[in-house]
């Protein structure tokens, strides 16, 4: 189990009006009667950061170290235990690592440890059974909240503040968890690159078309950018106009959608239209987010990765690029 820090370590500060991270690893084990029983732990304390913080470097920094320790052969599966701000990022970027096909579960709290029901027990307990549990083996990484299993490629933080803010909009959660027992309803395979980056590529801007708004890039040399587009892929012209050099010189451009359900896909010839994006060699998200789709841009470049290999990668999630 990897603590990095988050709500789920974090307890009132008087003197900074608010929470902040305390808890290290054996404070947080030791919340969590009878986990021996379950599995032999090795906990690593790998920081107290909250999750807002966390930067690329920081997650590579714990891929690697979910690489080095599920090489060997007497650990069963892993545990990443972090705030949830940026879960559905990180664990869709351990999701592309080539790891072991073993378990690896995400986890945090949404109360921190001086609020009443606080849930990072019941979620360390949770996530600990099922890292252990052999039917968790090749779904990749999975986020464990709340009693309920999703997969890193759709799950959402949908709430705020609420214990089961986690949701897989498009496919469903994989499973759950409930009295001691991990029940697998369905499967999916990750879709990982082929090697881990050492670092990622940056800039990657995301641009949301917003009524009435002319886009800009922030970033004078982006690598890549993503566009989250309105309804089914459609935009003002002016951001495809903003994303042609870009696709000109051969740099991945994603289309995704600011809707929280679907995907989108061909079929509005107007101008800005998703047929025109199609036509122009944009890379259609499938179900990835625009967060996801950054990630995957990221991470990808850092790889080495061909436009065409994140073209195949976004394939897995109903996603495609037009062959040009």
């Amino acid at each position: 189990m990897i603590f990095t820090g988050g709500t789920i370590a974090m307890r009132d500060d008087p003197g900074s009006d608010g929470n902040i991270p305390k808890l290290h690893g054996d404070a947080l084990l030791a919340s969590v009667p009878g986990l021996q029983e379950i599995a032999d732990v090795e906990p690593i304390d790998w920081g107290l950061v909250p999750a807002s913080h966390l930067s690329f470097a920081q997650v590579l920094e714990i891929g690697r170290l979910l690489a080095d320790h599920l090489a060997r052969p007497e650990i069963d599966g892993a545990v990443v235990v972090q705030g949830t701000d940026v879960i559905e990022e990180t664990a869709f970027a351990w999701d592309l690592l080539p790891l072991p096909a073993k378990p690896v579960v995400v986890v945090g709290a949404m109360r921190s440890a001086s609020q009443q029901g606080y849930d990072g027990p019941e979620n360390l307990r949770n996530a600990v059974l099922a890292a252990a549990h052999p039917d968790m083996a090749g779904l990749g990484v999975t986020v464990v909240m709340a009693g309920e299993i999703h997969g890193a490629d759709d799950v959402r933080k949908a709430h705020t503040h609420a214990y089961a803010t986690f949701q897989s909009p498009n496919a469903g959660r994989l499973g759950f968890v409930a009295g001691g027992r991990v029940t697998v309803l369905r499967r999916r395979r990750p879709a990982p690159l082929s090697r881990t980056p050492d670092r990622a590529a940056l800039p990657v801007p995301v641009l949301t078309a917003v009524l009435d708004a002319t886009p800009v890039l922030s970033d004078a040399d982006p690598v890549g950018l993503v566009v989250a587009a309105a309804g089914g892929g459609n935009t003002p012209l002016a951001y495809l106009d903003l994303a042609r050099p870009l696709l000109g010189r051969g740099l991945p451009v994603v289309l995704t959608t600011r809707c929280a359900f679907g995907s989108v896909r061909p079929g509005y010839a107007f101008p800005g239209g998703s047929s025109q994006w199609w036509e122009a060699g944009a890379l259609f998200s499938g179900t990835l987010d625009a967060l996801k789709a950054r990630v995957l841009v990221a991470l990808g470049l850092g790889a080495g990765a061909s436009v065409e290999e994140l073209a195949g990668i976004v394939g897995s999630y109903g996603g495609g690029r037009r062959n040009l």
